[in-house]
């Protein structure tokens, strides 16, 4: 069957590049906007699921993965940031405290209309960081384009105090752990 990674994100590509089988990708239209009373992991676990249905219809015969990604102190959540300011602003809200990265991944099968959806959360401890530290890594890196503002697969990984979960690929965008599960229970024979 084709595999076809519902996005254009170029850390998720990169990402899937490492279980070294072919795939093409695909831009899902989703509205990614929370629903009203929302968990911010039921969010992202909704956004995988509707980013694969949203392509499902152009692959009647694929399987099709979808992720998303929520970061979260609480019930604040922490977007891409889109610009410096709001990326600082992040940063400064983050620092000396521990936020949740939940990654969402999900697989359709669209022969069969089998759905596997599974959420994988990060803790991520961010140091006491000043705002110089926030200010210079900001103007460095430009993480504008990440959920929390940071990279760990890049310089944001000096942020950092600790990281905690079960797939350190889960908070860099998609979890290959579980999508190495997913995919073998589909029939894909990995490695």
């Amino acid at each position: 069957m084709q595999l076809v990674l519902a996005s254009t994100s170029t850390y998720r590509k990169q990402l899937l590049e490492r279980l070294m089988i072919s795939f093409e990708t695909a831009r899902p239209e989703t509205d990614e906007t929370p629903l009203p009373g929302e968990t911010p992991s039921a969010t992202a676990e909704r956004l995988a699921v509707e980013k694969a249905r949203a392509v499902a219809p152009s692959f009647p015969d694929a399987l099709i993965i979808g992720s998303d990604q929520v970061a979260h102190l609480g019930s604040e959540v922490f977007g891409k940031p889109g610009t410096e300011e709001r990326a600082v602003a992040q940063l400064q809200r983050m620092r000396g405290r521990t936020v949740v990265f939940h990654t969402a991944l999900a697989l359709i099968n669209t022969r069969s209309g089998r759905i596997q959806c599974e959420g994988v959360p990060t803790l991520v401890r961010f140091r006491d960081l000043s705002d110089d530290e926030i200010r210079r890594y900001v103007a460095t890196e430009r993480p504008l384009d990440c959920a929390g503002s940071a990279k760990s697969e890049g310089l944001g990984i000096s942020l950092l105090e600790a990281l905690s979960g079960d797939d350190p690929t889960a908070l860099i965008g998609l979890p290959l752990i579980a999508l190495s599960r997913m995919l073998r229970a589909e029939g894909v024979q990995l490695p």
